[in-house]
Order: C-alpha cells, then sequence, then structure tokens
C-alpha cells in the first residue's frame, strides 16, 4: 500500500478554543487505492480488537480499553503518549504502531511490538523524539511485525481516518463509541473518554 507524503498541519486556533492538539495527516491526493479503501469499514471497538495489532499500557484486567492508532515519526503521539500516562489507573490504553510518515515509522513500530518490554521500549522512543534524537534504532529480524504495522496502517487506512494519533474508544459512563483525530491534554482526554480529571 502507497501513502503520499505527509505534511504537518497545525489548527492553532481550534487548538486554542479546544485544548486540542493537532495531528499528522497524510497531503492530499494519495493513490487510488488508497482513496477506494479509505471508509470502507464502519469504525468500531469491536473491528480494531479483531484485527490490529498494538501494545497495551496500564491495567491488563481493565474493563476499560482506549486503542491508539500511532506513528513513531509522529511529534503530537508523542505529546498524547504523555498526556495519556496520568490515565492508565483508570483505562487500559493500547497503542496500535501505523507506518504513515516516512521509512522509519514501520521499522520502528516493529521494533515497539517486538520489545521484550514494549512500554519500556516506547519511553526510551519517545525520550528520543522530544530531544529530536529520531526515536530508538530499529530491531532486527522484524519481518513479522513489520507485517502487522502494514496491517494496522491498512485498516486506519478502511476506518477513513486521515490523521494521527487517533483515539477509538467506549465512553466509560455512555458506553458510546468515541474517536478523535489528533492529540489532547490529560484534562481533555479523560473528558473525552468520560474518565476523571486527574488533580493537578
Amino acid at each position: 500500500m502507497r501513502f503520499s507524503f505527509p505534511r504537518i498541519f497545525l489548527a492553532a486556533a481550534a487548538a486554542a478554543t479546544l485544548l486540542l492538539l493537532p495531528g499528522c495527516k497524510d497531503a492530499p491526493g494519495g493513490g487510488e487505492a488508497v482513496k477506494a479503501a479509505a471508509g470502507s469499514t464502519p469504525v468500531s471497538v469491536a473491528a480494531v480488537a479483531a484485527e490490529a495489532t498494538g501494545f497495551s499500557v496500564g491495567s491488563a484486567v481493565s474493563a476499560r480499553i482506549v486503542y491508539v492508532f500511532f506513528d513513531p515519526q509522529c511529534p503530537h503521539c508523542t505529546a498524547l503518549w504523555e498526556a495519556a500516562k496520568p490515565l492508565k489507573s483508570q483505562a487500559r490504553f493500547v497503542w496500535i504502531p501505523v507506518g504513515l510518515l516516512n521509512a522509519s515509522s514501520t521499522a520502528q513500530g516493529a521494533t515497539l511490538l517486538a520489545a521484550k518490554d514494549p512500554v519500556a521500549a516506547m519511553n526510551e522512543h519517545e525520550i528520543s523524539m522530544k530531544a529530536q534524537g529520531g526515536g530508538i534504532s530499529a530491531g532486527s529480524d522484524i519481518d513479522a511485525k513489520k507485517a502487522d504495522v502494514a496491517k494496522n496502517t491498512e485498516l486506519l487506512t478502511r476506518f477513513g481516518f486521515a490523521s494521527i494519533p487517533t483515539i477509538i474508544g467506549n465512553h466509560a459512563e455512555t458506553g458510546a463509541l468515541v474517536t478523535q483525530e489528533g492529540s489532547m491534554p490529560t484534562a481533555a482526554l479523560a473528558t473525552l473518554l468520560g474518565l476523571q480529571v486527574p488533580a493537578q
């Protein structure tokens, strides 16, 4: 599957008004196969659980599960990784790597999936990203995990989402499907998901 060169967009006015941070987005004019696939699968938590491959952060037995599609090269995904940490006692976040932004995306995503401790590897990766170090080095013997990243990317495309990070879950109080494209600070993320806003 081919993706056109991405661009980073900044919705400054929306961010100021809604306390939302932007996401990374594919440039318009992608391949016809990508356009045809976009939006062809209804968005559901069940579809993500059945088809996506990721790693969990938070309680393994939590009934509240939040799925996050992210690209390892996406700075807004780095921001969301930090924003979600205070909420991990209330929900299990499943981080699902995709490969959209550049050649490193898929290799780094596969390396995270293959890690013995993917949470520690992700922390190391995000520290490097915040320091503009480019993230972790690609591991070896990760072809199977690269295939998983490609499947994750294809699923995100079939859902019709255009930006990363993309959040999919059920509201903790109402059970309604919740989706969000783009990063958010902790308080806004908690409100979106129906979780308690952590004390400052």
